[in-house]
């Protein structure tokens, strides 16, 4: 889940960066940085609820119908 926000983090810093030179892509990055904020938000809420027994897998298993267990 870290690298979410490290990503999140270099997104941001690179939309600053072509903001400041006048660079349209800052839009672009900004989004793509607000998106990643909002995923990590999400499943930090979910790990906590869940007592930091959530897991990308677990939820991919459950996705495809299989048991968690496997």
């Amino acid at each position: 889940m870290a690298d979410l926000l490290y990503l999140a983090v270099v997104f941001f810093v690179v939309a600053l960066i072509l903001a400041v030179l006048g660079i349209r892509g800052a839009g672009i990055s900004m989004e793509i940085a607000k998106w990643l904020i909002i995923v990590f938000i999400i499943l930090a809420v979910l790990s906590l609820l869940l007592g930091g027994s959530f897991h990308l897998a677990v939820l991919q298993l459950g996705m495809l119908g299989l048991p968690a267990c496997l």
